[in-house]
């Protein structure tokens, strides 16, 4: 039983039962004892690895990619390149290696990072130094200028709550105590708005997820890009309609139960892509694209040939793997998707198709 278990334990008892949004805020940024708040969880040595640590290629691709859009939108004189969740400051330290021979790209670019977890800001200030890192909280403090916004891997690990559909009402999933011990249930059936346009196409039984956090997020990003200009590019596991029991936990790479070890655990969630593009209804949306489809759109073939050139032995062996593990179809390749993010009168994304039906997968 974990500190934050038995904290948790206290506050039902007092409070009653608490939405599964609410748990997973507590387990992932609860200050003394959170997930993210008390450690370093990525590589190897941590509970999961995303693309960025799996090789160089990744953030070489994503900054070669933003460079040509904020070309292709008049090289902006001033803007923020923004990364959401930037974990160790992996990928930001790719792209910004990548981009160095851009000419005037990083001389006209202000970097600001979104992090809450001050043991990931130490890392990124570290990771990315010499240059100057601007962190925030949260999104509504970014500044009014074109923002060039990339988030991987960070939608995945907002707060879901859960409904269950019951008649022409839904049940929302809760966390509550069994003899004492964390458990799961459902409070009674009620009407939920944001929920009236899936009477549709569920059933009885069928479970929703509902990510409010991402919504906001987005829509202040939105308002700023379709002020002053830029894009927003989203990898992520995911759909393009939300339905079904998404959440998981990881802990040293293998799936948990979701309740076993409150704040030891990581918990996601698959992304739904419509929500975020319903979230932002003045911007344009790029066709919903495979991971593995975008990279090779990107070169990243190619890339890996060259790098290839250099590599033998073991160190070859996992560079090829590397490069399946992010493009092929039965790795990360389709699990994970790419949406893109622009003003209707802006250049079409690199690597992406634009599609003014705001639907759909590629």
């Amino acid at each position: 039983m974990t500190a934050l278990a038995d904290i948790l334990r206290r506050r039902i008892s007092t409070i009653g039962p608490i939405s599964i949004a609410d748990y997973m805020a507590e387990c992932l940024m609860y200050p003394d004892h959170g997930y993210y708040a008390t450690r370093d969880p990525f590589g190897a040595s941590g509970d999961f690895i995303t693309a960025p640590e799996i090789t160089q290629m990744f953030g070489e691709m994503l900054g070669l990619a933003v460079a040509q859009a904020w070309v292709d939108q008049g090289s902006p004189a001033r803007f923020s390149l923004v990364e959401l969740g930037p974990g160790r400051g992996t990928l930001m330290a790719d792209m910004l290696r990548a981009t160095a021979g851009v000419p005037g790209f990083q001389k006209a670019m202000d970097l600001h990072l979104i992090e809450t977890s001050p043991v990931l800001r130490s890392a990124q200030t570290t990771a990315l130094a010499p240059y100057s890192v601007t962190h925030h909280d949260t999104a509504d403090t970014l500044p009014n200028s074109p923002l060039f916004v990339v988030a991987n891997e960070f939608f995945d690990a907002l707060p879901v709550r859960q409904f269950v559909r019951d008649g022409d009402g839904w049940r929302e999933r809760q966390v509550g105590l069994t003899e004492g011990q964390l458990g799961l249930g459902l409070t009674a059936p009620l009407p939920v708005r944001d929920l009236s346009h899936r009477l549709n196409d569920t059933q009885d039984g069928d479970i929703v997820e509902l990510c409010p956090g991402a919504s906001a997020i987005i829509a202040q990003i939105a308002t700023r890009i379709e002020t002053y200009g830029g894009a927003a590019l989203i990898l992520d596991y995911g759909d393009w309609r939300s339905v079904g029991d998404t959440l998981q936990a990881v802990s040293a790479h293998k799936y948990v139960d979701i309740l076993a070890a409150p704040g030891e655990a990581d918990l996601t969630a698959h992304v739904d892509f419509e929500a975020l593009v319903h979230a932002a209804p003045a911007l344009t949306p790029h066709l919903l694209t495979p991971q593995g489809v975008f990279l090779e759109r990107l070169g990243i073939t190619g890339r890996a040939q060259t790098l290839a050139e250099k590599l033998s032995g073991e160190a070859l062996e996992a560079h090829i793997a590397a490069h399946r593990r992010l493009t092929h179809p039965d790795e990360m390749g389709t699990l994970f998707k790419v949406l893109g993010l622009t003003r209707a009168d802006a250049p079409h994304l690199p690597g992406l198709s634009r599609n003014a039906m705001k639907t759909g997968l590629e």
